[in-house]
């Protein structure tokens, strides 16, 4: 995979969960949020204890509640489609000071909202706790595609390189005495993008002809072989396992 990478969203700190393997904590994110996913939206408690969770790992990895607070907002827009959903939505209604809400309506919004938040924040947390070079790495060693992840490689190889293209063409646009800010000079932001799509697109088939000449098979070598211990395993299978629990009292209680 090459040289460590980081990323804006990950946090550089000692904890038990940043020395967890890669793929044990991709497998367990995801698994943790395919049981919310599945959960009946109207089991109110076992989102709560879900997000008990979810803080108890916050708390284990030492992630500022306020860190994370500030980058779920991310999902503002999905927050205000739920907004919308009790006005506009058919079936039973109620009211509630003054306005005529659809039940459905507020289930749904309800749905989003939870759903969409647990989301959120379990991605985070596996962002913050771990690099952009051992997610690849996690999703390598997890059997995804091989294109996928060499895609992905090769992009945050060059992310730095195409960020780099950008800023120096901007200064010459500045240089020049061109400052585009409305919508009727929105030509020449076009005719940077043009230019720089090109440029990566003529690097890429440079890149890949250098590989090819080097023996390049399909697959980048790999530094580390190593696979995570079992008790690793265990460890982060206590997200999972702690959230099937939960939903199945739910079921069971409801």
């Amino acid at each position: 995979m090459g040289a460590g990478h980081a990323h804006p969203l990950h946090l550089d700190k000692q904890s038990p969960i940043h020395r967890l393997a890669p793929e044990v904590k991709i497998s367990a994110v995801l698994l943790f949020t395919i049981i919310v996913v599945v959960t009946p939206r109207t089991e109110f408690w076992a989102f709560a204890g879900y997000a008990v969770l979810l803080a108890v790992v916050a708390i284990a990895a030492r992630v500022p509640a306020l860190w994370l607070a500030k980058r779920a907002t991310i999902e503002l827009p999905f927050v205000l489609l739920a907004v919308a959903l009790p006005f506009a939505g058919q079936g039973e209604r109620i009211d509630w000071l003054g306005l005529s809400l659809s039940l459905d309506g507020l289930h749904g919004a309800w749905n989003i909202f939870a759903k969409g938040t647990l989301g959120v924040l379990a991605s985070l947390l596996l962002a913050a706790t771990t690099t952009m070079r051992d997610l690849i790495l996690g999703l390598d060693r997890l059997r995804c595609p091989t294109v996928f992840t060499q895609i992905a490689t090769f992009m945050l190889r060059y992310l730095d390189v195409l960020a780099d293209d950008a800023r120096r063409m901007r200064i010459a646009r500045l240089s020049r005495g061109y400052d585009p800010r409305f919508l009727w000079q929105v030509k020449a932001f076009a005719v940077s993008i043009g230019a720089l799509f090109l440029r990566a697109y003529e690097r890429g088939e440079r890149v890949y002809l250098a590989m090819v000449s080097r023996g390049y098979a399909g697959r980048l070598p790999h530094a580390d072989e190593g696979r995570a211990p079992a008790r690793q395993w265990i460890t982060a299978a206590a997200l999972p396992v702690a959230t099937a629990g939960i939903a199945l009292a739910a079921t069971i209680g409801s």
